[in-house]
């Protein structure tokens, strides 16, 4: 009995870990994104913040996007492309506002230097339920076709929990950093105090690139989204481009092929999320909004300057 046990325990995380692996760009895009949504409020309150995120993950994993993928895939597997069309704009549009909020345009949002904590974990859980939908539906996707409902269940739970410890590890980690750097930089040797300090003065240079990664992933991951399923609803022309540019630069390797469709649905991601941008501005005016234009906007570039 113990043998059998084992041998589905075996089953179930080789499953898990061969149909996770196609999703792991997106998981360093999550691990990339989450951490400028802690950046800047107290110390004392980065953990619990990244907590309450985790477990807004896995709400997301568990109550929604597992479930929905199950009925969608068993009764209504066209509606899938529709839905990550709309978690690709959404997307789109929030890597657009980061990179608009660089030039000093702000739009309808709270006073960043509020930092409100549940504005910053419901936007961080909403972001993570488009990505995290993208993870567990690639996951899905490169699941046997032949297992059982129970064992596709067991499957996608591992991969969830999996996900979800990777990913939040990380950003625990790249919060709290800087507090292990304090501690070195009192230690006892001057080596452990000289890298303590190098420790603490890199930290915000590493959020401000993170940022910036963060904003590119948002974009990359948008319009990869957006061009892959306007293919998958009948309008192939866009994902057909995706295609040909991947397969025009073949010759040149892999890595080159992959880099310039990245680069492609990242312009892509910044163009669409524009056009919604604009929308959301024009439909401001007509309530009565209007954008406002900070002096102190910089572009991560000026900040490290």
């Amino acid at each position: 009995m113990s043998v059998g046990l084992l041998a589905v325990v075996d089953d179930i995380l080789s499953a898990a870990l061969k149909a996770s692996a196609k999703s792991a760009g997106v998981v360093i895009d999550d691990a990339a994104v989450t951490p400028q949504y802690v950046r800047g409020i107290r110390p004392a309150r980065e953990l619990p913040v990244v907590g309450w995120i985790t477990v807004g993950s896995l709400v997301n994993k568990f109550v929604i996007i597992i479930p929905l993928a199950l009925l969608l895939t068993a009764f209504a597997p066209w509606v899938l492309p529709y839905l990550l069309i709309i978690g690709g704009s959404y997307l789109c549009f929030e890597g657009a506002e980061k990179v608009l909020e660089w030039f000093g345009l702000h739009h309808g949002h709270a006073e960043e230097g509020a930092r409100n904590e549940r504005q910053l974990i419901l936007g961080a859980v909403r972001t993570d339920l488009i990505l995290s939908t993208e993870i567990m539906l690639i996951s899905l996707s490169n699941l046997d076709p032949g297992l059982s409902l129970w064992m596709t269940v067991l499957v996608l739970t591992v991969i969830a929990l999996m996900m979800t410890g990777i990913v939040y590890g990380a950003v625990a980690l790249l919060v709290k950093i800087d507090d292990v750097g304090i501690a070195m930089a009192g230690g006892d040797t001057r080596r452990w105090r000289h890298l303590g300090t190098r420790i603490v003065l890199a930290m915000p240079t590493v959020f401000r690139v993170i940022s910036v990664i963060g904003t590119v992933a948002m974009l990359w991951v948008g319009g990869h989204l957006l061009l892959g399923n306007l293919g998958e609803v009948g309008l192939t022309f866009f994902s057909d481009l995706l295609h040909g540019i991947a397969h025009a630069l073949e010759p040149a390797g892999a890595v080159v092929a992959w880099t310039g469709e990245t680069i492609a649905s990242g312009v892509a991601g910044l163009a669409w999320g524009l056009v919604i941008v604009a929308a959301a501005l024009a439909i401001g005016r007509m309530i009565g909004k209007r954008p406002s234009f900070s002096e102190g906007g910089e572009s991560p570039a000026k900040q490290s300057a």
